[in-house]
């Protein structure tokens, strides 16, 4: 099995897999009693700095910094105004970071800026959302504690290291009672063992359809449409491997998560890539960070919310060209998706017809999910002018002409 391949896509997929060990010695040192839920704190910190030193060197530090920056503002804002001062903060800085390490991440060979900056990402996932549970009174400030016991649970939040690197948002509430409970929970070998032959099967089945990629290389239309295909379901069993092993590291350090917190189960993976619905899709995949989009982004916008959540989260991801064309493009379809579809159904009324229109809309999905791949991977003008300009933009316009006609029709949610 080539898991070296995994960090073409996924600089952080190696890291992962080496703190399995001393996520197990973390679980067997609380269950057998040897650290207090203060130490605990000490230790998930400590062991998340030491990794990430390891894993960015120098660019360590440009995660360090607003982490603790995020904890004096949580610490020393009133409720009212704290989410948006760590929102402010963590999206400038986490901006700034992309400006200076993006080209480098892309040009280097050197895999510690991209490190960096998907863990800046993931702290302003945590961060933003601790700052919500505190500014809606679902977490309260510790009253009567000192400053370095209020400080501890919340670092430790930010930066425990199973979630450093990778895995699904979970909430402060949940950590916290698992972080302090961890004594009682044996260690779940079991769980864990399923999901990393779950990421073998997914990495072994990407190996074997990767060896099969050059076979579909041509110059037909329907040859090249195959082969873009083939890359896009490439590069999401690559993201599922990922996802699998990042939640089987939280499974080992004891902090599992709960029913609908994790980015990938059995039920959403066959969804994902059946569903003939790209809103579906949308709404299922990475289902974490969507989650985490629409509480910040999709509930609290007045009006036009599903774009200003495609915009957001273009400005999370970097705001790159392919970004900014590729996020539009996603938007417009989706809206789109949830306008044709009621039209389509309810002209499909035999059985013949209804098969017809879910396989067609099946594979416009998948050809869709290919074409915003293709448009998010272009790292410049000229490439996304050459996509904007070949065939592979009928249906993403076809999409836009759809929507247009059926503007004035209600959604389907």
């Amino acid at each position: 099995m080539r898991w070296a391949d995994l960090l073409i896509l996924l600089p952080a997929a190696w890291y992962q897999l080496a703190a399995f060990p001393f996520a197990a010695l973390f679980h067997q040192l609380c269950a057998s009693g040897q650290l207090s839920p203060t130490a605990r704190y000490v230790v998930a910190t400590s062991a998340a700095a030491t990794r990430a030193v390891t894993a960015m060197g120098s660019y360590a530090a440009l995660l360090l910094i607003p982490a603790a920056a995020s904890v004096l503002v949580l610490l020393s804002a009133s409720p009212a105004h704290v989410h948006t001062w760590v929102f402010g903060l963590q999206m400038c800085w986490q901006t700034l970071c992309h400006l200076g390490l993006g080209s480098l991440a892309l040009e280097s060979g050197d895999a510690r800026p991209a490190v960096a900056l998907s863990a800046i990402m993931l702290l302003t996932q945590k961060a933003t959302s601790l700052a919500l549970d505190v500014h809606e009174g679902t977490v309260l400030p510790q009253t009567g504690q000192g400053l370095l016991q209020q400080a501890l649970p919340l670092c430790s939040y930010l930066l425990y290291f199973p979630a450093l690197l990778g895995g699904p948002l979970q909430p402060f509430s949940s950590f916290q009672v698992q972080a302090e409970s961890l004594g009682a929970v044996p260690l779940p070998l079991e769980a864990a063992g399923w999901r990393c032959l779950g990421a073998l099967a997914l990495q072994g089945l990407r190996v074997g359809m990767e060896g099969c990629l050059p076979r579909v290389q041509g110059c037909s239309v329907l040859a090249a449409l195959c082969h873009a295909w083939m890359r896009a379901l490439l590069f999401r069993l690559a993201y599922y491997t990922q996802w699998v092993l990042d939640e089987a590291l939280l499974e080992v350090a004891g902090f599992g998560l709960e029913e609908g917190q994790g980015d990938l189960s059995g039920s959403e993976l066959w969804v994902l890539e059946t569903t003939h619905r790209l809103a579906v899709f949308t709404r299922t995949w990475n289902r974490s960070t969507s989650r985490w989009l629409r509480r910040l982004v999709f509930q609290r916008c007045p009006a036009q919310p599903l774009l200003a959540t495609f915009a957001f989260s273009t400005w999370w991801h970097g705001l790159r060209p392919g970004h900014v064309f590729g996020f539009l493009c996603w938007a417009v379809m989706v809206e789109a998706d949830y306008r044709m579809h009621p039209f389509l159904s309810a002209w499909a009324t035999s059985r013949v017809a209804k098969l017809l229109y879910r396989g067609t809309t099946w594979v416009f999905t998948q050809l869709i999910v290919a074409y915003v791949l293709d448009a998010v991977e272009a790292e410049s003008f000229s490439a996304l002018c050459l996509l904007w300009t070949s065939y592979k933009s009928i249906l993403p316009l076809s999409y836009g002409v759809m929507l247009l006609l059926l503007s004035k029709k209600a959604k389907q949610n």
